[in-house]
Parts: C-alpha cells; structure tokens; sequence
C-alpha cells in the first residue's frame, strides 16, 4: 500500500532515496524541429550518479525551505516517488507555478503514483493561487505519454531558463 505525505527540507538527504531506482531506458523522444513535433530516435540510459543526488537534494531543501510543495510516496517505508513545486507565481497572466521535479523509482511505474503526485502538486498549486502548473519535462515518449494522461500541453509561454538548462526538453504546461 502507497502511502503519501508531504515532506520537510529538514528530512530530505542521500539516505531518503536509498531505495529510490532512477533507472530509464530511453529509445525515442519528442523533438521540435522547424516549428513541428517529431519523434525521433535517441537511445540513452538515464541513471542518477551521486552527483546528481547531491543536486536534487540541495534543490529540493532549497524549495521546502522556501515555502514551496513538496510531497512524497512511499511504500513499506521506502520513499518510491516524489513531487515538487516551487512557490513563486511567473508568466504573467498564465500565473504559472513550477513543477520542478516529479519522479516513481522504476520498480513503482505504471502503478498510479506518479498521477498521484501530479493531482497533489495540481492541488496546492491551486491553493496558491496558480492557474497553471509549468512543467519542462523530459522528452521520451513514455514521459509524454505521461503527461498527456495528466491533461498537460504545450506551454503558451516557454520559461528561458528552463530551455536553457534542458533544451531537449519539452515545455509544458497544465491547467491547476
């Protein structure tokens, strides 16, 4: 049984995502080429060094420390899905807030967590007076697949930054 629970900075270390599987094999991914989505062939294996942790964590601390949403899934304890959200309303009238990360170790897909955390981040960013979850999300097309369940679209208004740090990425955006 899932259990989910919103987590503080304080709790967020290497140690929580012991039993976390950032593991994906991906073959094709979305790409924007002349104004028009492709799919394309772009075959990686996406793993998490330690390197890569330390990043996470040092961001999601930042965003709990912030005032922003974080929230967790975990089953017999082992925290197996995460979601977060920054708190800084952006985008003008689109009143976008930031769903930074939303990530289910491997061996929990397909089971309804991650739509879980997507209601819940959807949720408090309504609570926050958002009208729009932002998303710059990771382009295989399993993802999208994803995010298109979650009623997501191409973003009306693109975030530089996010297209600047990802720029394989695809620029999102849901109705809260």
């Amino acid at each position: 049984m899932v259990q989910y629970r919103k987590l503080t900075a304080e709790e967020i270390n290497r140690e929580l995502f012991r039993d976390f599987i950032r593991h994906q094999v991906v073959t094709m991914c979305w790409r924007k080429e002349e104004g028009a989505w492709v799919i394309k062939e772009d075959p990686f294996v996406d793993n998490w060094s330690e390197e890569d942790y330390a990043r996470l964590i040092s961001c999601l601390k930042n965003t709990g420390a912030s005032g922003g949403f974080l929230y967790g899934a975990f089953v017999e304890g082992a925290l197996k899905g995460f979601a977060s959200v920054e708190p800084e309303l952006f985008g003008g009238e689109q009143k976008y807030l930031d769903l930074t990360s939303i990530h289910v170790s491997e061996d929990q897909r397909g089971n309804g967590i991650g739509a879980a955390l997507f209601e819940a981040a959807k949720e408090w960013a309504r609570e926050k007076g958002a009208k729009k979850l932002y998303i710059s999300a990771h382009s295989s097309v399993e993802t999208q697949v994803f995010y298109g369940k979650m009623g997501c679209v191409e973003a009306e208004v693109y975030c530089q930054k996010h297209v600047e740090e990802e720029p394989c990425d695809c620029q999102l955006e849901c109705r809260v």
